[in-house]
């Protein structure tokens, strides 16, 4: 299945935390073409007041893993890079992995919804996503949505 995911860094060497993450996500990446945006420096969006900029990309792989596995493994990435698991609510960070969707699943667990909730709430999020797929279409999405990722892609 396809999966999007949002990369974002705001602590420290944001680009080496980006690249590295996409570098690991590669390994789990099952064939066909393995899309990553370029790098978007956007301000913070509902967080501490002082918190450095973040650095956003999404990329879209192939992968057989489920989604819950898949959010644990991302979870393990971001601690590795030295995010802690128990973190402040929209504090800073060195890594945020993010599932916006997987194929056409629509899920809601205490873990995880797909597709992600705040999705078209967040340019940090759909300015990358527009890159790599502006003909993307996503179950409980409205043409609007789909429409809006086009123009934003035409102005990238």
């Amino acid at each position: 299945m396809r999966a999007g995911i949002a990369l974002g860094s705001n602590l420290g060497d944001r680009h080496a935390f980006l690249q590295g993450a996409v570098e690991d996500l590669k390994k789990i990446h099952e064939g066909g073409d393995f899309l990553l945006s370029s790098f978007y420096e956007t301000d913070p969006l509902d967080c501490p007041p002082g918190s450095p900029l973040f650095l956003n990309a999404a990329v879209e792989l192939e992968t057989s893993l489920p989604p819950l596995v898949l959010l644990d493994h991302l979870q393990v990435l971001e601690c590795q890079s030295g995010r802690p698991g128990q973190h402040e609510f929209h504090g800073p960070r060195t890594l945020d992995l993010d599932i916006l969707y997987c194929g056409r699943l629509i899920l809601h667990s205490g873990k995880l919804t797909l597709p992600h909730p705040r999705i078209t709430e967040r340019l940090f999020v759909l300015k990358p996503l527009a890159e790599i797929r502006p003909d993307l279409s996503l179950p409980g999405w409205s043409m609007e949505c789909q429409n809006y990722l086009f123009k934003i892609n035409k102005n990238i």
